[in-house]
């Protein structure tokens, strides 16, 4: 492990959501994480109210990694329509097609969850997840800082050997208003932070993963058919009433989301014209990517 020539990091990724979202794709690629301030503070604000009643009654973490004086909330679609939305945030969706789908032909909510960091709150050990398989965000429902444990991330280490450790100085604290969402790559080294504040902090994380992945909160449980039958069809699908790509998720041979269209009387299809073409691209992806490897001949 050479740690040696390590860099301070560079100040704060912050960007306006007015930037187009091909420079906030290449920032995030470039730097591991990105977060875009006040992208959406009425939601934010109606999120938390909805779920205060419900974080009240949470219960605290019992071991490091869940954290004796943090809570965590699961559910959480079911407990706030607001939350809904922020889910099904365009810019976020976009950022989500844009990282995830060179190894997949659709993604999916991988989890969806508080955490809920009240004074005295330890820091997670930092993490790092590997490959994108994933792309995580972290919404702030409440204002973000470094004293009251605003979200450790580590720029660039989506880039690192899984041997490298950070430095404590190429760490960053996620400074942000609420509103504003942290949008970070599964391989960026990250972890919740020390509140050493006497005010509560409170994230809602949203993570996004590829389609063929099983997720890490089962969404058909915690969103059964006569929760789910509420929400969009947007929503419905990307937690996973849907294919998870060409003949992966079907029901009787069709589509899972019949389950909520009962005057449906055309013909079973066990894939849709969208997924099919984007499977059609991503292998002339990945075999034009082998070729240039000299693997392909």
């Amino acid at each position: 492990m050479n740690t040696l020539n390590a860099t301070p990091p560079s100040p704060l990724n912050l960007v306006n959501p007015d930037l187009p979202l091909t420079d906030m794709r290449d920032q995030l690629l470039d730097q591991g994480y990105l977060i875009i301030e006040e992208l959406a503070v009425d939601l934010a604000r109606r999120t938390h109210t909805d779920l205060i009643p419900h974080i009240a009654d949470a219960p605290f973490g019992h071991d490091e990694f869940l954290g004796e004086r943090t809570k965590r909330l699961g559910g959480i679609l079911k407990k706030s329509i607001a939350a809904r939305e922020l889910v099904t945030h365009p810019v976020v969706l976009a950022m989500a097609e844009a990282v995830l789908l060179d190894y997949a032909t659709n993604y999916q909510l991988n989890f969806s969850g508080v955490m809920h960091l009240e004074p005295g709150a330890q820091a997670q050990p930092l993490s790092h997840l590997g490959i994108t398989t994933l792309m995580p965000t972290m919404w702030a429902l409440s204002d973000f800082d470094t004293a009251n444990g605003g979200t450790q991330v580590v720029p660039g280490s989506h880039l690192w050997t899984d041997e490298r450790r950070p430095l404590p100085e190429e760490t960053v604290h996620a400074e942000m208003p609420a509103g504003s969402v942290l949008i970070y790559l599964g391989g960026t080294i990250h972890g919740g932070g020390t509140n050493d504040s006497d005010q509560n902090r409170t994230g809602m994380a949203l993570q996004y993963s590829l389609g063929w992945l099983r997720q890490e909160e089962n969404q058909y449980l915690a969103h059964p058919p006569e929760v789910a039958q509420e929400f969009s069809e947007e929503l419905r699908r990307l937690i996973g009433y849907n294919y998870g790509g060409s003949y992966l998720g079907f029901v009787n041979g069709d589509d899972p989301h019949r389950l909520f269209e009962p005057e449906y009387d055309g013909p079973a299809m066990r894939s849709t014209p969208k997924i099919d073409a984007a499977k059609a691209s991503l292998t002339k992806y990945k075999v034009t990517a082998l070729r240039d490897k000299g693997k392909v001949f």
